[in-house]
């Protein structure tokens, strides 16, 4: 048996909500026999899961990041299309692919457009004031942001709504809605406001612990439904980010200043930005999907 507490056994295999989903638990009922029954089997299957729903949920970022990554090295320095406009392009492509084969649905798509908005008013502010910078030259942009940006913060969201689908995600000492919502505005709001005047950052994060300390996400993978510290999932994504955005630099999607010259590892100390940034995208997501509560009726 696997640890009790954290883990708990389902009745049967957690529900498959689409095709792909169906097509996995299929192919790990296929793989149980090799694995074995025993403990060792259990974990490798449930981990073998959880490895290929997460990137089923991130295959809309994974792709772009891709793309972003491959045109790097051999898009023609000469084309006619600019790379940020042949990345605006494949990623619109993209988009309208994924809800045709029906790999995102249209709550989904909802999401993405309000991450395109909510990230791209950020990205115009966050470029005029020397943040960072989009070196190559475009034609579909606003201002000196180039519009494949608003996918980058979409493909974020795109992963949080799939993500909870997937993984039937309900919550317990989850905190009032509307002090969530605020929490996740005050975020906002700083990420502009510490321009000019004082950094409230350190304060936000005394607040995130209070609001969502208590706060549990459980989740089905395929045998068992799983819990841990919602604050923990912030931060574990939020790392993963970091190290996407390590990749974009590289490929000179956006350059930071001190990257001017040359390529450097970004700072660990941007991780923070990208915790809260999880969070305003965790709450855009709950504006369309409601958060629900951790009861037995998850657990069958």
């Amino acid at each position: 048996m696997l640890p009790t507490g954290i883990v708990q056994p389902l009745q049967a295999p957690s529900r498959p909500g689409s095709g792909t989903e169906r097509l996995i638990n299929h192919l790990l009922h296929r793989l149980r026999p090799i694995f074995g029954k025993g403990l060792f089997g259990l974990a490798a299957t449930e981990f073998l899961a959880f490895g290929l729903k997460q990137a089923y949920a991130c295959i809309f970022g994974g792709l772009l990041l891709a793309i972003i990554l491959l045109t790097r090295f051999v898009y023609p320095e000469d084309a006619a299309l600019s790379r940020y406009d042949f990345l605006f392009l494949a990623a619109l492509g993209l988009q309208i692919a994924m809800l045709a084969t029906r790999l995102e649905t249209l709550d989904e798509a909802r999401i993405i457009l309000i991450f395109h908005v909510v990230g791209t008013v950020m990205e115009i502010f966050k470029t005029s004031a020397g943040s960072w910078v989009y070196p190559e030259e475009s034609l579909f942009r606003i201002g000196d942001v180039p519009l494949f940006t608003g996918f980058m913060y979409a493909s974020v969201g795109s992963y949080l709504a799939r993500v909870s689908r997937i993984f039937h995600f309900a919550y317990s000492g989850y905190p009032p809605l509307w002090t969530t919502w605020l929490f996740a505005l005050a975020i906002y709001v700083n990420f502009f406001s510490h321009h000019f005047i004082i950094d409230l950052r350190l304060g936000l994060f005394v607040f995130l612990f209070l609001l969502f300390g208590r706060t549990w996400v459980h989740y089905s993978v395929f045998r068992y439904r799983h819990k841990m510290p919602l604050v923990l999932g912030f931060f574990l994504v939020a790392l993963f980010i970091w190290i996407a955005e390590n990749i974009g630099t590289f490929a000179r999607a956006w350059q930071y200043p001190d990257q001017a010259d040359a390529w450097t590892l970004v700072s660990i100390a941007k991780l923070n930005a990208w915790v809260l940034l999880m969070i305003i995208s965790f709450v855009l997501v709950t504006l369309v999907n409601r958060p629900k509560r951790e009861s037995s009726a998850e657990k069958a």
